[in-house]
């Protein structure tokens, strides 16, 4: 029997009386030692080569094309949920996900996740305002593996992320031409193709190209096809006597629904209720001074409508040197169209012109006074970016040990459009229309003084006022520069003892412009140039030839990119830099054995300089944080093609420094998760197999809000699957996300903490695909 693999966070494995062989930067990972499984990681290591993983210095999972079918995750994001200590909340859609690292503090998106392809970061910038870099990124048949640091030499590496880094590396070509070819639906009216093929285009020069198209109305059905897109990628490897050259490109466009918090005090509102709806996606808004008009389509959702593209060159050279250099260049539109709600449901008498009952704006239904509405937000931000990264690094490798010197410059920009606001009340049902007979729904009015003459606002306009709420419009350009200097030493003190040192030093350049009300004049302006130092000191003992520990401590930074310095910019006027500052400490064990592997990781950090701004346009909260906890990724395997994980976190949280929430624990993490992933394969006498697997989450209570006063419960959730191998070739596989149906929520308001709203985790769902590879 062929291709058989165990379900488990390692990136390169040789199964049990198989031999299956994974292209990692420029080597091949071949062995094999009386059935242990060998892992290989190649993030996190200052010259880019491939180490064994339990000889690794500080805590990395990985996952195999094979990991991530059974994990059979809906987004990008929702894959991070697989890794220790990190809590990842996927529950948006296939874009706008909030991923949490050990306890830094957060608001929402991901301020400290850096996406990587090919081990060159996506977007430098890893947050801003409607942007995470998993919303840059899709998973599909091209993904070889993924590798996901955490802490450990992130600051010193790459663009000096200091909390989590994930690298996606593409499948490669070989001398064997191969491909595969997936269809996919499922119960909620998926339709999916997939395809990959590769091969050898001339000696020595390998291809792989593929991608995917789907449509389908959403996990919550929208009405309408919600989620749409499509994917290419062209690889291309020419391997060199002395290593090899890489380029390649991934162009991207899919969107889907924007999933935001629902009415939680409303009986008739469940894990399926969506804001959206064929009765309300199209919708027309004013915005700016002059109060213009245009009618948008919030049926887009959040996305990304762009490409990324780029390669590198890696070679070895006379006299023990190594040269790696890695280039990426990103350009495209991740625009957010999104029906948001403000505030709690009331009852129409309460809002009613009449005080009685109001119509559908496009049905014209009569609706009675005891009809549940709600205030709904209709966002629209238009985001344009575009980043060139490049990272150059030379090795030299001596006898005790290596020295690495690199250069990393990279430039970014972001356009952005905002009309955020707009609220209007609607009827409280998915996809429920705007009523008219409402007067802050029927028109907005401008602002007069009691003689009549117009008011005006402090740019001299007259003032507008939208009885259904705020509204918050801007027109911003932003340019950023970073440059960094970077030295890596390593040092065998002795064949069980190695001692590694990495400076960072990075000059982080931005220049941004805003017009705040869209009245064509900058109320905010910013030119900033700042240097600062970076670096980790790290040991590890391998005391046996499998079992070790290490030991690292690591200071870094999270520099301020455009929206901080919006948020912020009265600190920023008065002279304070902005960059969060980061202090890890990393304790470690490892032991890999024939059929069982154990990485423990024990962690503390300090945060300081924080700010978090619960609304765009609200003032800034800045706050220090700390936290501790434990790592724990185990894995077991046997010869009867039983496998399991167990993948846990156990941490602690506490603000230090706040104006007024000293004392209290992050928001939105829970203090333990843990998740267990069976696995077992079924041999029949015809030659056929199936593996048969699951996943049981469970996680601790959360607060929703810094202030502690909302608690999100715990829950579990199972999924369940099976993969069936017809044969060598036809491949079929059922997968259920959510047996149970489990309602619970990942979020209350962030907008609004003390309103009874939040955001359900996806309900049920059923998906099917069967593929031929060939």
């Amino acid at each position: 029997m062929t291709n058989r693999f165990k379900l488990s966070s390692i990136a390169i494995a040789l199964a049990l009386g198989c031999q299956t062989t994974y292209a990692i930067a420029d080597e091949q990972a071949t062995k094999k030692h009386q059935g242990e499984v060998e892992k290989i990681v190649v993030t996190g290591t200052f010259s880019g080569k491939s180490v064994a993983k339990e000889e690794a210095s500080f805590a990395i999972s990985s996952f195999s094309v094979d990991d991530i079918k059974k994990l059979a995750p809906k987004s990008t994001a929702d894959l991070f949920k697989a890794v220790p200590g990190i809590w990842a909340e996927s529950s948006g859609g296939v874009s706008g996900a909030n991923v949490f690292v050990r306890g830094f503090p957060g608001g929402g998106d991901a301020p400290f996740l850096t996406v990587q392809l090919q081990g060159a970061p996506i977007f430098p910038p890893p947050t801003l305002s409607f942007l995470e870099n998993s919303t840059l990124f899709r998973l599909d048949a091209t993904v070889e593996f993924m590798e996901a640091l955490r802490g450990g030499p992130n600051p010193v590496l790459s663009n000096g992320q200091p909390g989590l880094t994930t690298n996606f590396l593409l499948k490669e070509g070989s001398e064997d031409s191969e491909g595969l070819i997936k269809y996919s639906t499922s119960d909620y009216g998926l339709q999916r193709i997939d395809g990959v093929f590769s091969g050898e285009l001339a000696d020595d020069l390998y291809f792989m190209v593929g991608g995917y198209i789907k449509s389908s109305p959403g996990v919550r059905d929208a009405g309408f096809n919600a989620e749409e897109g499509k994917q290419f990628t062209i690889n291309l490897t020419k391997q060199l006597d002395n290593g090899k050259i890489n380029f390649y490109t991934r162009q991207t466009d899919d969107h889907g629904v924007w999933y935001l918090p629902s009415p939680l005090q409303v009986n008739t509102v469940d894990n399926e209720y969506t804001q959206i709806g064929t009765k309300n996606r199209q919708a027309t808004i004013q915005y700016g001074a002059d109060n213009h008009s245009e009618t948008f389509d919030f049926g887009k959702g959040r996305g990304w409508d762009g490409s990324v593209s780029g390669g590198s060159v890696d070679l070895s050279l006379p006299g023990n040197w190594q040269l790696v250099d890695r280039f990426i260049y990103t350009k495209g539109d991740a625009d957010t169209y999104g029906l948001v709600p403000n505030g709690d449901a009331v009852t129409l008498t309460s809002v009613a012109n009449n005080g009685s009952n109001a119509w559908g704006a496009v049905t014209g239904d009569e609706y009675s006074g005891d009809t549940l509405v709600q205030q709904i937000g209709r966002w629209v931000v238009k985001k344009q970016i575009e980043a060139f990264t490049n990272d150059f690094a030379l090795t030299k490798t001596f006898d005790k040990g290596t020295f690495t010197a690199g250069f990393y410059h990279s430039t970014f920009e972001a356009k952005d459009w905002w009309a955020l606001g707009n609220q209007a009340y609607h009827v409280i049902e998915s996809g429920g229309e705007m009523l008219t007979g409402i007067d802050c729904n029927d028109n907005g009015t401008f602002v007069f003084n009691e003689d009549g003459s117009p008011s005006l606002d402090d740019n001299g306009e007259q003032e507008w006022f939208d009885g259904c709420g705020w509204n918050y419009d801007i027109n911003s350009i932003g340019d950023g520069e970073t440059q960094a200097l970077y030295a890596a030493l390593s040092y065998n003190v002795s064949k069980e003892l190695t001692l590694d040192i990495g400076l960072r030093s990075e000059n982080h350049q931005i220049e941004y412009t805003v017009d705040e009300g869209l009245n064509g004049k900058i109320s905010k302006s910013v030119s900033y140039d700042e240097t600062e130092l970076a670096w980790t000191v790290g040991a590890n003992w391998m005391f046996t030839k499998k079992q070790g520990l290490f030991a690292r401590i690591s200071n870094g930074s999270k520099m301020p990119f455009f929206d901080d310095f919006r948020d912020n910019y009265g600190a920023y006027q008065s002279g304070e830099d902005l960059i969060k500052e980061v202090t890890q400490y990393e304790l470690g064990y490892k032991m890999a054995s024939d059929n069982y592997e154990l990485y423990a990781t024990t962690f503390f950090n300090e945060v300081k300089g924080d700010t978090f701004v619960r609304q765009p346009g609200a003032p800034a909260e800045i706050l220090t944080n700390e936290a501790y906890g434990i790592e724990i990724d185990f894995n077991y395997y046997n010869d009867n093609g039983f496998s399991v994980n167990l993948n846990s976190t156990i941490q602690e949280t506490e603000i230090t420094e706040s104006p007024a929430n000293q004392g209290n624990e992050a928001q939105r993490q829970p203090s333990w998760q843990v998740r267990v992933t069976p696995s077992y394969d079924l041999e029949f006498d015809d030659g056929m197999y199936a593996t048969i697997y699951g996943t049981l989450s469970a996680v601790g209570d959360r607060y929703a809000n810094n202030e502690n006063t909302v608690t999100l419960d715990g829950y579990e959730k199972i999924d369940l699957g099976i993969i069936f191998n017809l044969t060598d070739e036809v491949q079929m596989q059922f997968a259920v996300n959510n047996l149970t149906d489990e309602d619970a929520l990942t979020e209350g308001d962030p907008r609004d903490s003390l309103s009874s709203n939040g955001r359900y985790i996806l309900p049920r769902t059923i998906d099917f695909s069967v593929s031929y590879q060939f």
